[in-house]
């Protein structure tokens, strides 16, 4: 078997979760490789609706071993709460584990990121406040905390002295706030470090011995291309890579496991977030959109707050399934466009100078860009129960073949519902 990534190629928002919920079923692990309780995939099951935020997708099947790589940002308080929350609503504990060597995000990383946001002002990235980049800044600055550390009270000490030293200058001068004492942190620290003990392990070592063995594995990203620091609009990106390329690192797999990258692409445009967004709607056309997304609107499923929303953008979606290598998309929610007469596409950038473009600019131009649009004709109807490809009205095929031809990467699967069996087979 092989190693299968599931990725975004937007914004964000496009339906990972769905979309690994549904394949999970056919897979031994499912493995989180970056990120961390910034960005939540919504999934509806027969147990109900369940917004997971630091849970890899897989941990509603028993049989599969969910793994949080070295890669992510290890949140240990949403981590043991979605467990509870699985526990409490009746589904099977699940199988997972979390590598020693993750990092965490520590208390300071969230306080930190709220007030630098509060200190931005109008200029602030749009952070979802969960810590992510203060705890990426501590982690390439070599300040990091991992799980293996929690459990040496020693080094622990060490490891929280030395990062607090120009933290605690920073809360008091440009701040104004008090500095955080080593010793208040410890007990805390301590309590997540026995409820984490059970799940703590070498994963690196497993997913080997799994990949050795032709085990099925699932590589799951968060967010989406657009969002890479690297290759997405910087400087609204989050703080680690969300490219499958990324995704031998963060889950500890040898490069080149990788041999099928399934890109998810929404038939329309949403994220959460700030930066340039060139097919935006907004007003009440905006509105009629974002009420009929997904499962109860577009909504994010970390923040709650209303995902802006547009017309599917294939330039931006062309270079996002470009730098994710994508060898398939899965489009998701084209249920949602039935309401519609007519459904513009967005297939090129005008330019303040009236130049064209069909390729993907830097954020610089980006920001400046308008939307050239094709109108193709909508369907008016409900397809939720449609059974096959074939059985879709004829000017859904359509969109989905325009989508398709404009993208350059084969359309294999398509959701129509947020239910697992509301997914379509195109081979």
């Amino acid at each position: 078997m092989t190693v299968t990534a599931i990725v975004g190629a937007n914004w964000g928002d496009e339906g990972k979760g769905k979309v690994t919920d549904a394949l999970a079923e056919r897979a031994s692990y499912v493995v989180r490789f970056q990120g961390g309780s910034n960005a939540g995939h919504t999934i509806l099951n027969g147990w109900g609706k369940f917004s997971l935020h630091m849970l890899p997708s897989g941990v509603f099947y028993p049989h599969a071993t969910n793994v949080i790589g070295p890669g992510t940002a290890l949140d240990a308080e949403a981590f043991l709460a979605e467990l509870a929350m699985l526990e409490a609503r009746a589904v099977p504990k699940p199988n997972i584990f979390v590598s020693e060597r993750t990092q965490l995000v520590m208390p300071y990383h969230r306080l930190f990121d709220v007030l630098e946001e509060e200190r931005l002002g109008h200029a602030a990235f749009g952070s979802t406040r969960c810590g992510i980049a203060p705890f990426y800044t501590d982690k390439h600055a070599k300040l990091g905390v991992q799980v293996a550390d929690l459990y040496d009270e020693e080094r622990l000490r060490i490891r929280l002295t030395q990062s607090l030293a120009a933290k605690n200058v920073l809360l008091r001068h440009l701040y104004g706030r008090e500095p955080i004492a080593v010793e208040a942190l410890l007990p805390e620290l301590a309590a997540y470090g026995k409820k984490l003990l059970p799940y703590a392990a070498d994963t690196t070592g497993m997913l080997r011995r799994a990949l050795a063995e032709g085990a099925a594995i699932l590589v799951e990203g968060q967010l989406g291309a657009l969002r890479d620091p690297d290759h997405g609009i910087y400087p609204y990106s989050t703080s680690s890579s969300t490219l499958a390329g990324f995704a031998s690192v963060g889950a500890g797999l040898p490069p080149g496991a990788i041999a099928d990258v399934i890109a998810v692409v929404k038939a329309y445009s949403s994220c959460v977030g700030a930066g340039p967004f060139v097919s935006e709607l907004h007003g009440e056309q905006a509105e009629s959109l974002r009420r009929r997304g997904g499962d109860a609107g577009e909504y994010g499923a970390t923040t709650g707050r209303p995902r802006r929303v547009g017309w599917l953008d294939t330039v931006a979606t062309r270079y996002g399934c470009g730098v994710q290598g994508a060898s398939s998309v899965t489009l998701t929610n084209l249920d949602v466009l039935g309401y519609l007469d007519e459904i513009p596409v967005c297939t090129a950038y005008r330019l303040p100078d009236g130049m064209l473009l069909d390729s993907f600019p830097v954020t610089a131009e980006l920001e400046s860009a308008a939307p050239v649009y094709t109108v193709l004709p909508g369907w008016r109807r409900d397809i939720s129960a449609a059974a096959s490809f074939a059985e879709l009205p004829p000017e859904a095929q359509a969109y989905v073949r325009f989508a398709e031809r404009k993208i350059g990467v084969p359309i294999t699967r398509i959701s129509i519902g947020p239910r697992r069996e509301q997914m379509l087979e195109r081979l």
